[in-house]
């Protein structure tokens, strides 16, 4: 048999068994929406339901905080907030509003140890950040304490960070940022006592100052709340000489109407 007969009859026999080995897996795990859990026509996919419910955050919105505007207020326009409480990292992206299909999601993930949905979910934030990952030197997840990390098994940032990393070709730096604060859960907490449990809680792990200083980073994280975890976390990285810091999240929380 010469070697191009060969080489037919594995890419056969190759794509037979993941046919069967696909049939065999969708047998036992059905593919159902993240969403809601109806069955669907594969898998990482959304149901229709489910799709019209995602509200993804497109311009125009606030260059700084990435707040999505109801009208189109004119190129390089601040929001309000971003004018009268300036952050201390360089600007903020997230993919979708947080409510919805998308709640679901970061539930799913982060309390279900959905983590076959990280991909899909770091999907969208690639397209949300536009060139900012793309341009970057690195990207880091906000880390859990070991404590925390030990409990849960899995970060569920690193793994948005992880797979943003493999889809943009950009270093992934999870050992980089550490959190050496033992802070309780920010859930049901105030804005300022947010604040206030997460001061001081991020270092810069001892021999990866070089991963910081003079570059530009992302920071991952799956939703952005009041700000108080990425800002601390922010903080540890520009003491540090980040020179630019980009905050990417899954999710953004809103008030009011948009």
């Amino acid at each position: 048999m010469t070697a191009e007969p060969r080489a037919s009859t594995l890419q056969f026999v190759t794509s037979f068994a993941a046919a069967w080995t696909k049939a065999f897996g969708d047998l036992f795990y059905p593919p159902i929406c993240p969403g809601c859990g109806v069955r669907t026509g594969g898998h990482r996919g959304l149901c229709p339901s489910c799709w019209r419910e995602m509200r993804f955050i497109e311009r125009p919105y606030c260059e700084v905080l990435g707040l999505p505007f109801s009208y189109d207020p004119g190129a390089g326009m601040l929001s309000a907030e971003a004018i009268a409480n300036p952050p201390v990292f360089d600007r903020l992206r997230s993919a979708a509003i947080f409510e919805g299909a998308a709640r679901n999601l970061v539930h799913s993930l982060k309390y279900r140890d959905r983590t076959d949905l990280a991909p899909m979910m770091a999907g969208w934030m690639l397209r949300a950040a536009e060139s900012h990952v793309a341009d970057c030197d690195g990207i880091l997840p906000v880390p859990l304490h070991r404590f925390r990390f030990a409990s849960r098994k899995f970060n569920q940032a690193a793994e948005l960070g992880r797979h943003l990393s493999q889809a943009s070709g950009r270093p992934f730096l999870p050992s980089t940022l550490i959190r050496v604060k033992r802070t309780s859960r920010q859930v049901g907490l105030s804005a300022n006592a947010r604040e206030e449990n997460v001061r001081a809680a991020f270092a810069i792990a001892p021999g990866h100052e070089a991963d910081v200083f003079g570059k530009r980073l992302v920071l991952v994280d799956d939703v952005y709340t009041t700000g108080a975890t990425v800002s601390s976390a922010t903080r540890a990285l520009k003491k540090a000489g980040a020179a630019d810091v980009t905050v990417l999240t899954f999710a953004m929380a809103v008030s009011g109407p948009i």
